[in-house]
């Protein structure tokens, strides 16, 4: 563990799960935890902290009331914001959401300068941009996931179609974290063996159309909630690869700069984290159809990166 901080901000399904994994997998020494729910985050590092006792794990898990508290972690999670309610509109969301993703991060970067920050807040590509223009933080320390989330959607619907390779699937996706996201059929593997000489065109098309729809399929049967046991395991991947300078390839969302002829704009690509955060953004060779789908992709991203321009940081910066 080597004396690690993680702190998440925001303890609903996704960060409470988060943080029981950290906690009990024993991946960090010390868990911060913080909500503007005061007695939820209190009982979550109770219960949480029962559960590491269970474990034998050594994690010390802390509820955080006052921002000072929330203080020199290596890596911060900010899970924060609001669903989508009924007459809500998309622009009010994204709105809200910036808003209180702004609140967060000026506390978050005044107490915990060294920080790496991952980002799980929707709409994510958006989110991240905001982040990274509100703190002015370097493109490396501020990263979305997404990608791994979107990529193991991918795989469970391969071995749904093969009935065989459960552990052994490599899915890719990039993109931005939305309908529009890019499923690379073609960097898909199942034991190394490319997906389209195990699959039909027919077979490998439904597995996109389902992993573009695979959150929305949750909600629809939840009717009230979002999926969070495959978002905290994603997000746990990257910090342990963080922590442990593991210097893995992850799809996750990043500022492009001139990478896959983009400026200025958030996306997925896959990338290799490792102490500092990102460490390299790898360049897929890829072909003509995927780079309409991805410019498509970051087409929709722009429309909410615009909307936060005109409407939100021209009132607030």
């Amino acid at each position: 563990m080597n004396n690690k901080r993680v702190g998440i901000v925001g303890v609903g399904n996704v960060g409470a799960t988060l943080a029981f994994t950290l906690a009990t997998k024993n991946i960090c020494s010390s868990l911060l935890l913080k909500d503007l729910r005061e007695n939820i985050v209190q009982a979550m590092a109770l219960d949480i902290s029962q559960a590491t006792n269970a474990a034998k794990s050594k994690t010390i898990v802390q509820s955080c009331i006052k921002d000072e508290e929330f203080k020199d972690c290596d890596i911060v999670v900010i899970t924060a914001g609001i669903a989508r309610k009924p007459g809500m509109s998309r622009d009010d969301l994204l709105l809200t959401n910036a808003k209180i993703m702004t609140s967060v991060i000026n506390n978050v970067t005044k107490y915990n300068p060294n920080a790496v920050i991952i980002i799980v807040s929707n709409p994510l590509d958006a989110m991240v941009y905001t982040a990274l223009k509100v703190s002015n933080w370097p493109r490396n320390k501020i990263i979305g996931m997404a990608g791994i989330l979107d990529s193991a959607r991918m795989a469970h619907f391969i071995f749904e179609k093969l009935g065989y390779g459960q552990g052994q699937i490599e899915a890719s996706v990039m993109g931005g974290h939305g309908d529009d996201m890019v499923p690379l059929a073609d960097f898909s593997t199942v034991a190394g063996v490319n997906l389209s000489e195990v699959l039909s065109k027919k077979d490998i098309d439904d597995i996109v159309f389902k992993t573009k729809n695979g959150g929305a399929q949750i909600v629809k049967l939840l009717e009230t909630g979002s999926a969070y046991y495959a978002p905290a395991y994603s997000t746990t991947l990257m910090i342990e690869a963080i922590l442990n300078n593991k210097r893995e390839v992850y799809p996750c969302a990043v500022r492009l700069e001139g990478e896959y002829g983009y400026n200025n704009i958030v996306s997925g690509v896959p990338v290799m984290l490792g102490s500092n955060g990102i460490e390299k953004i790898i360049e897929l060779n890829l072909k003509d159809e995927q780079k309409n789908q991805f410019s498509k992709s970051i087409a929709s991203v722009k429309e909410l990166v615009d909307t936060l321009e005109n409407k939100f940081f021209n009132n607030t910066l």
